[in-house]
């Protein structure tokens, strides 16, 4: 399937999903997240989620790793740039929700992209190589390409499946090193 057709896809079966089943999904991917990385004392990026979306409730990983110590950031998309900046601060209510949907910090201490041990990667669909889909503006693309060699791309995917292949991933788009759903680690 071309990537379109992947997007479609996910979309559609993301949309069928209950708040009860979206909230299991979390709570599953959330475990399976602590269960299986040290996140003490580590810089991480993780995102936020678009609600209207039904993304993966991400919050409950953000408070877990800053209880243990991890210096967490939030992404901030500048649409008229198409670029992502990551955001450390304090508390919720330093957040706001953009044009978008997606909850962002006000203000906080920016951190450069080479500086993360693990990112936090939002996705529709993986395929068994590790090449994920997104919503297509490329802005995490172009943030990982900035991350150090050492830093890890984790994805975080609602369905347990992955893609036998993508068609028309291209040479700009980034591969994740893992992808945690529900159920399953894959390694890339």
């Amino acid at each position: 399937m071309t990537k379109q057709e992947v997007r479609d896809k996910y979309i559609a079966k993301r949309k069928a999903l209950s708040p009860r089943q979206l909230e299991d999904i979390s709570d599953a991917i959330c475990h399976m997240v602590f269960s299986k990385y040290q996140l003490e004392g580590k810089k991480i990026s993780i995102f936020l989620p678009i609600e209207r979306n039904k993304e993966i409730n991400t919050y409950k990983i953000w408070e877990k790793a800053k209880s243990f110590g991890a210096q967490v950031a939030i992404p901030k998309a500048n649409f008229k740039t198409n670029e992502m900046k990551q955001v450390i601060f304090d508390s919720e209510d330093q957040l706001e929700i953009s044009d978008y949907g997606i909850p962002e910090p006000k203000r906080g201490r920016v951190v450069a992209a080479e500086h993360f041990d693990y990112v936090f990667v939002p996705l529709l669909a993986v395929d068994k190589h590790g090449n994920r889909v997104g919503y297509g503006k490329g802005f995490y693309d172009r943030f990982l390409k900035k991350c150090s060699p050492r830093c890890t791309f984790i994805g975080l995917n609602h369905f347990d499946e992955l893609e036998d292949d993508i068609e028309g991933i291209e040479f700009h788009d980034i591969k994740l090193n893992t992808c945690i759903t529900p159920n399953k680690i894959y390694r890339f």
